[in-house]
Formats: structure tokens, C-alpha cells, sequence
């Protein structure tokens, strides 16, 4: 027997509307069982801190243990391999760290392309270097600092905590855009850096502000300038290099990600949610103590971020002819 017209555009209507309903019972009834949070660093440091920071708030708000999976190795590249190549139904996540934005380019045989295999969910934090000199440096500002430079061209030693670090390209930028000449030092790891500039072997070191904080109170080095688009909450009398350098930003930022494919009301579900953390009074108190600043934006806004940073260290890298170590 033929159906009627108005009973088939019934069926028809409802069968169209399934999709949808799928869709928010999926994102309603997530998670369902432990999610895990693959974190491409060693346990200890602000990365893994801010990690389990989010990993709690999302177990007690979504009934689901967020379990933290350290997995280090090849600056980064293991931890976030692994997420690749995991499942891409909600239940393993990566904590993104900015390096993947210097990675792209300065590892040129990766097993993945971040851009295209990860999806970015939701931007946590970012955290300022402090552009910091060794206190026998006369300058007291970034433009006098430039001068001096200028004025003594290949007689000034940089410290970096390694080739292609977030501290040596944030240098290399600093160097294009004031066109001064210096002598790269790269160390292995931040404190023997800090300890060669307080001792006088460097000039000039941009530190990650949690790293070098406590000297810098101390009197033991002089903060010239952070390198974040706006002053740090814990240095609010440190002046942005941006203020005296038009244009300059950079930083080291963490986020969540997950394996391309991922759904998108999944993705939704713990965008609105890591937003929610980082309203929160408590979590801003504590990535105020890690000296972060708290990045809340929707999921489109930190993949085109992702997208635009990797351009820009992407021509820093290839103009200064860094290589992996």
C-alpha cells in the first residue's frame, strides 16, 4: 500500500533529524569510560602541571577520570605521534605545547603533520620569556639594550636553552626585527643558561618568566622586557619588548588536542568546558602562579592561531638557518 504524502514527509523529516539527535546524545552521554591526557614532556614542569590542572576539573565535572600519560622523548614528537595514531573517538587527548609551532618546520621527516592529523580543542595558557640581561649590561630599557647592541655588533652572547627552543627563535625574532648581531649560545636546558648569564659568560637570555622569576626578584638579573603582546601579572612594572619593538610577540602557550576525526560535538563539549576552567577564580589563581595567562577561545579561533604561528616561526627558522641539534 502506498503511504500517504503527509505520513512520507513525516518519515522523511524524522529520518533526517536522527543525525542530529545522535549527535547530541553523543556529546550528552561523553564520556563514558577514562579519557587519557598524553602529555609529550617528563612529569614535574609547568606543561604537566597545567595538565593535571585540566585533567582534574574535567574528571570532576564531566564523571569520567582524565587520566595523565606522560610520554617525553624527541622534542615532543613521541607523545603527540601517539595521539596520531590513536582513535579518534574522544577518549585519548594531547596536551599541545607551543613547540609544535617551531617543530613543523625544524624537524623536516616527521611521521605526521600537526596541522593536518591534530585537531586543536581548546587553548589553555600562555606564559611570557622575560628578555633579561646580565646586570653588567648598561641598558636598563630594550631600546638602550639595542644600541648597545648595535653598537657592539657580534660582541654580545645569547643564551638559549637549545637550538630551535622556544628561547632561541623568540631571540632569532628579536634579532630580524631590531636587525642587531648576536652570538648564539645554545645550552642543554634552561638553568645552566640562567646560571651562565647571572655569572657573566652571556649577556642576554629570554627565559621562561616561571624559570627566572625568582633571580630576577632577587636582583641577580635585570628584566628589560616581556615578550607577550601585554605586561605579565607577576612582573606588572616590566614593559612588553612590543612597546618599544612594534609588532614583537612571542610566547609558549599549552592547549588540548586530539587525533583528526575526533567529533565535533565532542570537541564542542570540552571547549565549553576547559572555557569554563579557565573562568574559574581558583584555576586563574593557579596559572597565575605558573605565570601563565589563561586563553579561553573557541576551537575554530585556536586552530587558526596554530596555523598562524607555525607561518611565523616558519620564516624565523628558514631566515636564521636554525637545525635541529
Amino acid at each position: 500500500m502506498k503511504l500517504r504524502r503527509r505520513t512520507f514527509l513525516r518519515l522523511a523529516a524524522g529520518a533526517a533529524a536522527l543525525p542530529a539527535l545522535s549527535r547530541i546524545a553523543l556529546a550528552e552521554s561523553y564520556p563514558t569510560r577514562p579519557v587519557r591526557i598524553v602529555v609529550p614532556v617528563p612529569p614535574g614542569g609547568a606543561l604537566d602541571i597545567i595538565a593535571r590542572l585540566m585533567g582534574q576539573w574535567l574528571s570532576e565535572h564531566l564523571g569520567q577520570p582524565f587520566v595523565i600519560e606522560n610520554r617525553p622523548g624527541a622534542a615532543t614528537n613521541i607523545g603527540i605521534e601517539a595521539v596520531v595514531r590513536a582513535p579518534a573517538d574522544g577518549y585519548t587527548l594531547l596536551l599541545i605545547p607551543g613547540s609544535v609551532t617551531v617543530n613543523a618546520t625544524l624537524y623536516e621527516k616527521l611521521n605526521f603533520n600537526f596541522i593536518r592529523d591534530i585537531v586543536p580543542i581548546a587553548m589553555i595558557s600562555s606564559l611570557p620569556l622575560v628578555m633579561e640581561v646580565n646586570l653588567s649590561v648598561p641598558a636598563r630599557t630594550v631600546p638602550e639594550f639595542i644600541a648597545y647592541a648595535k653598537a657592539n655588533p657580534g660582541k654580545i652572547s645569547m643564551a638559549s636553552s637549545g637550538n630551535g627552543t622556544p628561547q632561541h627563535v623568540c631571540g632569532e625574532l628579536f634579532k630580524m626585527m631590531t636587525g642587531v648581531d648576536m652570538v648564539h649560545v645554545p645550552y642543554h636546558g634552561g638553568a645552566p643558561a640562567l646560571t651562565d648569564l647571572m655569572g657573566g659568560q652571556v649577556q642576554v637570555y629570554f627565559s621562561p618568566l616561571p624559570e627566572s622569576i625568582a633571580t630576577i626578584q632577587a636582583g641577580q638579573v635585570r628584566a628589560l622586557a616581556v615578550t607577550t603582546a601585554k605586561r605579565s601579572e607577576a612582573l606588572p612594572d616590566v614593559p612588553t619588548v612590543g612597546e618599544s619593538v612594534t609588532g614583537f610577540e612571542a610566547s609558549t602557550w599549552q592547549g588540548i588536542g586530539a587525533p583528526k576525526n575526533t567529533p565535533a560535538e565532542i570537541v564542542a563539549e570540552l571547549n565549553k568546558e576547559i572555557n569554563a576552567a579557565l573562568a574559574d577564580l581558583k584555576i586563574k589563581e593557579r596559572l597565575a602562579n605558573l605565570g601563565s595567562m589563561p586563553m579561553p577561545m573557541p576551537a575554530s579561533e585556536f586552530q587558526s592561531f596554530i596555523v598562524a604561528e607555525t607561518e611565523k616561526w616558519g620564516k624565523v627558522i628558514r631566515a636564521a638557518n636554525i637545525r635541529a641539534e
